[in-house]
């Protein structure tokens, strides 16, 4: 199976973070920093070296007016069939190559797609931005006016190809710089890179780093380019993930592809005022892999940024994490906007399940799309002590499929996850209160002012949401659903939207 494409030619700002040269694309801000490869000058678009010894994807071909754009593979989960850590990693056959090709662009661009398998249907999420793609034959033609992450979904969700449009880049920094760890186009083998005060590491496009970045209490940071951060070679046990600040202070994360993290993607632990912008995880495969996970964080936006990942996907925490102990610190202040999010596993926009921390508040996801929902879309899984108050969904898509199948724990090595699973419906929203498998805390905490605006769902169902306290003293109170529609019908009451209110909530209110 392989597949040509021609590409011919598309805010809330951390305010102690922001570099002056950054420049509007659409409606969005973003602050470009590389090394441009090769450049179309009439058209405005780039694109990057093949690194040596890196294998295509298998299922697709991809060129940029001509000019070929590499198309990388990355392993992704092919059934939803997890495990608690057993000491090994899943067998490939519950996986599958996916594959994705980036390129920087300053304009609108049209995509058209070559098949060499017969085409039966063709979807382009997300499914909000309506691109209607031209179909002949085995070719496929379309629209991209603007810098929008993609997926080219043929014939069902299987080997998708994830397209990764980035606005130019201009502000590479010096490789002669000692406070920069610069990793040009091609190979590079660092193993587990520690960052000290004022440092960046600067990964060029046309890159491949194989390793991972840890900092422990350093401040200054910044991580960013146009390449791949590739955790492939560390194994579980090395580091708690591709990326791990511990206690870090003025964090920046930009612009970079994480490709098959051994454990969570981006895991800032303690730490406090993070701005992470563009960057895109896929390849994420292996038993617990999340993608963004903040735990006991304040201060942190988190903007246009692409998440596939097969265990949770944009999650907070409130939990000690990696041997470092932050539970005594509260998170507040908490930004998601402008993310697409595709998980195989397990719950897309998340708090908890660990939730040890005297207060988490003032949350916001906003204008997010959930392209694939495996579990639940929107989720409070409130299992300790903290006080959960004034969270706000808003502006979220979640794009249902006409099939999905049960998430299912593998028991041992040798069982296969079933071939006649029955199908699934995963749920829309989980607000609860209880004692969960990862609680460390003997009292458990309440939730209130929870607000949910413009939740759109999309597709053949609307699935259901359930929303519970524990017990009289720990609650679920105040939460409102404000214009809540299915394929733009509006939702006007509780049972029409499916919605279960168990015992100990109060004043939860639809309109």
């Amino acid at each position: 199976m392989a597949c040509t494409i021609e590409i011919k030619r598309r805010n809330f700002i951390k305010q102690n973070v922001l570099a002056a040269t950054g420049f509007l694309l659409g409606n969005n801000l973003f602050h470009p920093g590389g090394v441009k490869s090769s450049v179309d000058p009439a058209k405005n678009v780039s694109w990057f070296p093949v690194p040596d010894g890196e294998e295509a994807a298998p299922d697709w071909t991809v060129t940029v007016d001509g000019n070929p754009v590499f198309v990388y593979a990355a392993r992704v989960s092919a059934v939803p069939f997890n495990q608690i850590w057993p000491g090994y990693q899943r067998p490939l056959e519950q996986t599958e190559l996916a594959g994705f090709a980036y390129w920087d662009m300053s304009g609108p661009v049209t995509v058209q797609v070559t098949c060499q398998r017969p085409i039966k249907d063709v979807i382009i999420r997300p499914t909000r931005y309506h691109i209607r793609p031209q179909v002949d034959k085995q070719t496929i033609t379309f629209d991209l006016p603007q810098l929008i992450y993609l997926t080219v979904e043929v014939n069902g969700t299987h080997q998708a190809l994830h397209l990764f449009p980035s606005p130019p880049e201009t502000s590479a920094p010096d490789p002669n710089d000692p406070q920069v760890k610069y990793f040009g186009p091609g190979v590079h083998h660092p193993g587990i890179i520690q960052m000290q005060n004022n440092q960046t590491v600067y990964i060029a496009g046309g890159a491949v780093v194989y390793g991972a970045i840890q900092a422990k209490e350093a401040r200054n940071l910044r991580i960013y380019g146009r390449g791949i951060l590739d955790a492939s070679a560390i194994e579980r046990g090395q580091t708690a993930g591709a990326i791990v600040p511990l206690g870090c202070t003025d964090l920046r994360i930009e612009g970079i592809i994480i490709r098959d993290s051994n454990l969570y993607g981006v895991a800032p632990t303690g730490c406090r005022n993070v701005w992470i912008n563009g960057i895109k995880l896929i390849g994420f495969w292996r038993y617990n892999s999340d993608g963004i996970d903040l735990m006991n964080c304040r201060d942190v936006t988190i903007e246009r940024c692409f998440i596939r990942s097969f265990d949770d996907s944009l999650v907070i925490k409130g939990c000690s994490f990696a041997g470092y102990k932050v539970n005594h610190l509260p998170l507040q202040d908490i930004r998601i906007t402008g993310c697409v999010v595709w998980n195989d596993w397990g719950r897309a926009l998340e708090m908890g399940a660990e939730t040890s921390a005297p207060e988490m508040c003032r949350v916001v996801f906003q204008n997010c799309d959930v392209i694939h929902n495996s579990y639940i879309a929107m989720d409070i899984q409130h299992g300790d002590r903290a006080a959960i108050h004034d969270i706000t969904f808003e502006d979220i898509r979640v794009e249902v499929d006409e099939k999905n199948y049960p998430l299912l724990i593998q028991k041992t090595k040798e069982e296969k996850y079933p071939v006649d699973a029955p199908l699934f419906r995963p749920k829309l929203l989980v607000l609860e209160i209880t004692k969960t498998g990862w609680s460390v805390d003997t009292e458990r905490g309440t939730m209130r002012d929870i607000r949910l605006k413009d939740i759109q769902v999309l597709g053949p169902y609307l699935p259901e949401s359930r929303i519970s306290g524990n017990d009289a003293e720990h609650r679920v109170e105040r939460v409102t659903l404000e214009n809540l529609s299915h394929n733009g019908e509006k939702i006007k009451t509780l049972d029409e939207g499916k919605i279960i209110v168990t015992d100990y909530t109060d004043a939860i209110v639809i309109r």
